[in-house]
């Protein structure tokens, strides 16, 4: 918030009449009128002055000019109308530096990580900081405890040049998870909404722009795994689900092959016919494999062949267990 006090001080030993004070604050894109005293005009005797405090709350970074105008008249024979401009420049730099990073995670949920930087020369206190995320997603906090306390504590003060972290998931809406073409073009997340009081208690307040993520590049196809149990054991048949979806613009006929390693055996028959899987659509394949080796194990060896054109994918880093020895 900008306040200036302006006062007009009649120095000379004449009454002056008609005076009138204009004060703009003049930026890179826009001239904004502040005083409220503009086209008021007063009579002024020697000594006297015109006082008035102005507010503007300011929404650019750069260099800021106030120009003030007083116009006024001097009371003498003939005497015509003068007027003098002051000019005063003053520089807006960013109080908050705003840093995000952002997770595509196999389960299509978004996490958006950011990082708050205070600028400014004192301390601050960070009385809210939310994503208000779009129409295509559902946002919850990860930072707030089993009570739904902050994890920051009920008065968050931010020292000059401290930061803050602060985390966010978002959950795609129905809509996007039936069409893998909107999920894939679903790239507006929200906007982060940051308010803070400063050490005298003035209240500052920043919003972001639309933050984008990276669209995830899926490819012909994208092969996910559901129904991972909590606790696999060593040598324990292990059963799940991969999904697969045809993300690409044709119908393709498929094979599904698996390969068996070191660290896991794949159950069942090696080779299946899936057949034809239309564009946007999706089918779930239930599978089983059995762990050869205890700690984190990866699930590897996953292939899809592309019958009519005769194009293999791999998939060799479906997702990762944690395998335990047995009780």
């Amino acid at each position: 918030m900008f306040s200036s006090y302006l006062c007009v001080h009649n120095g000379s030993g004449q009454f002056v009449e008609n005076v009138s004070v204009k004060a703009d604050l003049q930026t890179s894109t826009q001239t904004i009128p502040l005083s409220g005293n503009s086209g008021e005009t007063k009579n002024l005797p020697p000594d006297a002055t015109v006082d008035e405090v102005i507010h503007h709350e300011v929404k650019e970074i750069g260099t800021h000019i106030l120009v003030c105008e007083v116009t006024y008249t001097p009371i003498t024979l003939g005497a015509s109308p003068q007027s003098f401009r002051k000019y005063y420049k003053l520089q807006v730099v960013k109080p908050l530096d705003v840093k995000t990073k952002f997770y595509n995670a196999e389960s299509d949920e978004v996490y958006l990580e950011a990082q708050i930087q205070n600028l400014t020369a004192g301390p601050i206190c960070l009385e809210k900081v939310s994503l208000e995320s779009s129409h295509l997603f559902s946002v919850s906090t990860l930072n707030t405890n089993e009570k739904g306390e902050s994890i920051y504590g009920s008065v968050n003060v931010l020292d000059t040049d401290c930061s803050r972290q602060y985390l966010y998931c978002l959950k795609p809406q129905l809509t996007l998870l039936r069409d893998p073409k909107m999920m894939h073009n679903a790239t507006n997340i929200g906007k982060l909404d940051i308010v803070w009081r400063s050490n005298l208690g003035e209240r500052g307040r920043l919003q972001t722009s639309q933050l984008q993520r990276m669209a995830p590049e899926y490819g012909d196809l994208r092969v996910t795994i559901k129904d991972i149990p909590l606790k696999v054991y060593l040598e324990q048949s292990l059963t799940f689900n991969c999904r697969i979806i045809n993300t690409s613009e044709r119908s393709m006929d498929l094979m599904l092959c698996l390969d068996s390693s070191n660290s896991i055996a794949w159950c069942g028959i090696s080779t299946t016919k899936i057949g034809t899987l239309k564009p946007g659509v999706s089918i779930d394949i239930p599978l089983c494999l059995i762990a050869l080796h205890s700690g984190i194990v990866t699930i590897s060896g996953l292939k899809l062949e592309d019958i009519f054109l005769k194009r293999t994918y791999d998939y060799d880093d479906l997702a990762q267990i944690f395998v335990s020895q047995n009780d």
